[in-house]
């Protein structure tokens, strides 16, 4: 049963984002705010059609942690879900992401009209000061810049792998970083086509302030959304049982 809900699921889900880059395409003239309520409309849809479909629920903690006006967000990447499904909870949202996506026909097209942020990550020291001057101008802008510090997406137990990229950001933007912990790995497993039953929790945690140096930012970031995570992975594990 699972597994038809799941396909169920896929189909619906994939036909759905074809109809919103095709039938939308009108948006990609329309003034860029207006561009991104549509697509935090599909993300909307996309969470409802997993919970009807699989059973799988949302829920929120710590929305109260989400400062007013620009901020810099970041948090573990279990999966592709983490990727639509933040994005209704903010205001105006800019994702980093590969720049490999933005080559993709219409979808490609979307991302630099959202005015995602896109990394070469092969461009090494580039690419840094490339994301940086971007994200700088988005922020400027009063954006909320999210970001997945470890770059790729990992499995619910597998280890940190931080990279740079969140420090340089909270370095140069000065503005307060939102961490955030989640269960996402256990529902939609990455690289896998099943989608499971349950409550996906997303914890937002208290700000860090801007000022700190870097390896202190990086400490703090690393142990506010590991431990975050352990937690929900295991009060999700213990509803399993």
């Amino acid at each position: 049963m699972i597994a038809l809900r799941s396909l169920v699921f896929n189909v619906l889900f994939y036909v759905n984002l074809v109809l919103f880059l095709v039938l939308g395409c009108w948006f990609l003239v329309m003034p860029r705010r207006a561009a991104i309520r549509a697509l935090q409309a599909w993300a909307t849809t996309s969470v409802f059609l997993m919970r009807i479909c699989c059973g799988t629920k949302m829920e929120v903690r710590g929305h109260q942690h989400i400062p007013k006006g620009p901020c810099l967000v970041a948090g573990k990447h279990h999966s592709f879900w983490e990727t639509f499904a933040l994005l209704p909870l903010f205001d105006d949202p800019a994702i980093v992401l590969k720049k490999e996506l933005t080559y993709i026909p219409l979808f490609g097209w979307f991302a630099l009209k959202f005015r995602m942020i896109p990394v070469e990550r092969s461009a090494g020291s580039a690419a840094l000061r490339t994301m940086l001057s971007r994200a700088k101008h988005e922020i400027a802008e009063g954006r909320q810049i999210i970001i997945m510090p470890e770059g790729t997406r990992r499995a619910p137990d597998a280890e940190p792998d931080y990279k740079p990229g969140a420090a340089a950001l909270y370095g140069a933007l000065k503005v307060p970083c939102v961490p955030f912990g989640l269960n996402a790995g256990l529902f939609w497993p990455r690289r896998k086509f099943l989608r499971l039953p349950g409550t996906i929790v997303v914890e937002f945690l208290p700000v860090i302030e801007p000022g700190l140096q870097r390896q202190e930012f990086q400490r703090q970031l690393e142990t506010a959304i590991e431990t975050s995570t352990q937690k929900l992975l295991a009060e999700a594990r213990s509803k399993q049982k």
